[in-house]
Order: structure tokens, then sequence, then C-alpha cells
């Protein structure tokens, strides 16, 4: 007999078209609704991921928390997979999926005692292919989508192999009726599925509405419950989980189309708009990355205390940030802003973290010498890292007089190439200096780079290029020639070979000037 798993959710997006206060108290009421279902519907299971709302619930009303603990010790409420939140799949780096994985599996393991074994990303816009390795050392081994749909990835099958690197695979379902029913619609609905599949012999059906929470509907229920009984002759209906369901699935089949890329496009748009938010946060995943190291190496060099609250809060600031809603930029203006104050919270914590760090990983450092400046650079690679790094100096005296200091610089002690750059200040006082210096750094060390100053007798200034029939560039490396204007007004450019001729066009200039005129 056919079998159908019916797997009742709630997609929830803390933000999307509202502000995270909005889906925190869409979230209080979604549960609320849920768990009395459980209760007034024998059978029914409820299915809900995503830690972060379930910290808003334990926060904000533990009596109700306290009874979704009972329930999921019943088998009345599952645990579904097990992340804090349901991100963006492509733009975050590896670390930061791991961050989700861990920061959810923490949460869930410490209130409930469970750990999902099948991942959920309905929303997101599209996978990496990277993900499949990252989900199988997290212990996952099946994974529900919703994207890409059948219009950009025609399989037949909703259920087929994912293969990603080094050898890893999970299998994946693929929703191809999405992860929302529409209130009051899941009866016709689900009547309409069944003829779909008609002929697979164990079948997975998502349904609740979504994307603003909802979940069950007591009139949706009392449908489905009414069709469970209509149709037991014939099929096996029954309030399932994804574990459950792919479970059946594999004792049925051994056999599934194959994939080996990523899953995507899907949404192109979404990584190119709203780019302050992308900007900041690649910026924060990195300072959180050195600063661990930082932090890590002052405690075991010199014994400073580790902050872990605070880089833990800046994590839990990059993580929300990367919701399928908020990194791709398909949120309001309102969710941009937030995000972006929330990614600045998570920059000012790691900007303290990391300044105590440095302070404490170059303590003992040997006196500047006269007329020097110093810096430091970090290489927090466990490999030595070479290229150019920018980075600014004071004098060692200020500079009142109209002479002119040019840096140069030794890297550990041995003179690197150095280039003085415009500093951060137009004030027209040669106080600062900003450097950049060609060198190779430690690999997980401090970098000490020893500043001092040529004198002359005044700023450098540029002649113009337009003064020359050509200007060279020539670092050895690289090599730039620029013709000047004056070279290039009516003569013939060669490009690639050819040799392309500017002709004037009297009558077309002259009837513009006319169309012009009229308008």
């Amino acid at each position: 007999m056919k079998r159908v798993h019916l797997i009742c959710n709630a997609h929830l997006d803390p933000v999307w078209l509202w502000r995270w206060q909005e889906g925190c108290t869409e979230a209080l009421s979604t549960f609320r609704t849920a768990e009395a279902f459980t209760e007034e519907f024998p059978d029914f299971v409820f299915n809900h991921n995503e830690a972060i709302l379930y910290e808003w619930v334990k926060e904000n009303e533990p009596e109700l928390f306290a009874r979704i603990q009972q329930k999921v010790k019943e088998g009345k409420w599952h645990i579904m997979g097990g992340w804090y939140l349901q991100p963006d799949c492509n733009m975050p780096n590896g670390e930061s999926i791991i961050r989700n994985i861990s920061e959810g599996h923490r949460f869930f393991e410490k209130e409930f005692g469970v750990r999902p074994t099948t991942a959920i990303n309905f929303d997101s816009f599209g996978h990496s292919v990277g993900l499949v390795q990252i989900l199988n050392q997290a212990g996952y081994d099946t994974y529900v989508v919703c994207r890409p749909a059948k219009a950009q990835f025609p399989f037949k099958e909703q259920d087929y192999l994912w293969k990603g690197l080094a050898g890893s695979e999970v299998l994946v379902h693929r929703s191809d009726e999405n992860y929302n029913s529409v209130y009051g619609h899941v009866g016709k609905e689900l009547e309409q599925f069944l003829e779909d599949t008609k002929d697979e012999p164990v079948s997975l059906y998502l349904w609740g509405v979504g994307d603003h929470g909802g979940g069950p509907s007591r009139v949706d229920l009392t449908d489905v419950t009414k069709l469970i009984k209509e149709r037991a002759e014939e099929l096996e209906i029954i309030h399932s989980n994804p574990e459950a369901y792919f479970k059946e699935r594999k004792a049925a089949k051994t056999s599934y189309p194959v994939v080996e890329k990523s899953l995507n496009p899907v949404a192109e748009g979404c990584y190119t708009s709203q780019v302050r938010v992308k900007q900041k946060h690649r910026l924060l995943e990195n300072e959180i990355l050195v600063g661990e190291k930082m932090a890590t190496q002052a405690e075991l060099l010199y014994g400073t205390k580790y902050p872990k609250e605070e880089i833990h809060e800046a994590v839990r600031a990059l993580l929300f940030s990367e919701f399928h809603d908020a990194l791709p930029g398909s949120g309001t203006q309102q969710v941009e802003e937030d995000m972006l104050r929330l990614l600045d919270h998570g920059l000012e914590l790691m900007s303290r973290v990391n300044c105590r760090s440095a302070i404490a990983l170059t303590a003992g450092e040997a006196p500047l010498k006269e007329g020097s400046s110093c810096a430091f650079l970090y290489n927090p690679h466990p490999y030595p890292i070479t290229g150019q790094f920018a980075f600014e100096v004071g004098l060692p005296k200020q500079n009142w007089d109209p002479c002119f200091y040019h840096p140069r610089a030794s890297v550990n002690g041995e003179e690197v190439p150095t280039q003085s750059e415009m500093e951060c200040s137009h004030f027209c006082i040669d106080w600062r200096k900003r450097v950049v210096v060609e060198a190779t750094l430690k690999p997980c060390a401090m970098n000490r780079v020893d500043v001092w100053f040529d004198a002359i007798e005044k700023r450098p200034t540029f002649e113009r290029i337009s003064r020359k029939e050509n200007f060279v560039f020539d670092n050895g490396k690289m090599r730039i020639e620029i013709r000047s204007e004056e070279r290039r007004v009516g003569k013939g450019v060669d490009l690639g070979g050819r040799r392309i001729i500017k002709k004037k066009k009297k009558k077309k200039e002259k009837r513009n000037c006319v169309d012009n005129y009229n308008n």
C-alpha cells in the first residue's frame, strides 16, 4: 500500500517584508497554535526548525517552551533541520555555514536532547556544491529543498543523489509543491498531490501556511483528518517527519538520478542587491576569523582571557545577517537598516577583542629606534603570505616645516619595497603617513614593521601626462603605456591589429542640432 508522509510545518521568515520584532511575535503565535493542535488532534505531528525562533519562545514564553519540550519527548513535535536559521547557501563562507549548524546543534541538544539527520533549506536561493561535504561532516545524510524548481532543474523525480567534494553525498528531496499551503485549501491541494504521485510507493507532502508563519489551521487539519479516513483502504496517509520519510524511501529504492554540481542558478539578482549588507557581512566574517586566532594565541602565550562571550555575540550577529531574505537583499529597506546596525554591533565587538589581543601579542617588543615609527601586521594563516600591505603610522615628531618625509620600511628586520600613499586625513599637515610595503609575513604571528623617513625639500608633484606624447609605467612586473589626449584626438586607434578611423558625419550632426532645437 502506498504511504504518504504529511510534514506539517510553518515556514517562518524572521525578517522579509517585516522586521525581526514582528518575526518574533509571529513565532510566538505560530508555536502557541501548533502546540494546542497537538492536543486537539491525537495523531497530529508538528515539525519546525531554526533555533533562533525557539530561543525567542524560551525568552518570552518559558511556559510554552516547556510544553514544547514535553511534546518533543512524546513524538508530537519534531525538531526539524537543526540549524540556527535557514541561511543563504552561496555567499557565506564555509566557516559561516559550519557556525550556523554548530549553533543550532548546541541549542537543540541542550534543550531537547535531539540532533536531526535531515537538513532543511526550503527557501534558499540555490545551494553550493561545497555544502554536501559540510553536511556529511555535520552528521547529515539527507536534505530537503524547494529550489531550484522544475523550470531550472527539470528532473522528473523529486529525489536525487547530490554528490559533492571528496566523495561526499546526500539524498535530496526537492518539494515541487513548495513548502507552503494556502489557508483552507490543504484538502484540495493534497488530493491533487495524491493524483500526481500515484505511481510512487512512498511520497512526502509539505503543508502549512508559511512565510509569515501560521502553520496548521483547524479547518485544514479537519479536512486532512477526513481525507485520511476516506482514503484509508487504498492509501496510508500519516502525520510524519523528514527522517521517517527518507528511511522508508531508502528502503523502497536503491538508485536515484545523480547531480554533481551546485544547485544553481536561482534568483541571480540576490548577489548584487543591497550591497552594503554584503560588504559588512564579509568584513565581519574576516574580523571574526582573525579575532579568534589572535585571542587564542594571546591566551596560550600570555594568559589573556579568551573573550568567549563577546565573540559568540558577534558570531550570532553574523549568522542572523545570513538569513536568506537578509544577506541576499530580498527584504525591505527597514530590514536592510536593521542588518547594517546588527553587523556594526558585531564589528564593534570584534574591534575591541582584536585590539586587546594585538596589545597582548606585541608585549615585550623592542623599543623604537630614534627617528622611526612602528606598526604590526598579523598573519592569521598557518603559512607565509606574500603581498602588498597598507597601514598608517605617525611621524616620530610633528612636522611643521615645509619639508616632506618619504617612508622606508623593514619587515621583521629585513628592508622591503615601500610606497607612500594618500593618508586618510586631508589636512595639509605632514604628521601621518599611509605606507604600503611588499613583504612576506610569517605564519600565525605578529610581523613587526619598522618605518623611518627621508626628508625632501617639499611634497613631490607629478607632471601632467598631457604634456607628453605618452606615459610609461614599468615596475619590472607590469608595463602600462598611456597615450596622451593630443595623440588620440582625430587619429586612428589600434585595437587588436585593426585600425579604426573616426570620420565626421556632418549631415548627421546637422540633423541632431535641429532635433535638439525642436526639443
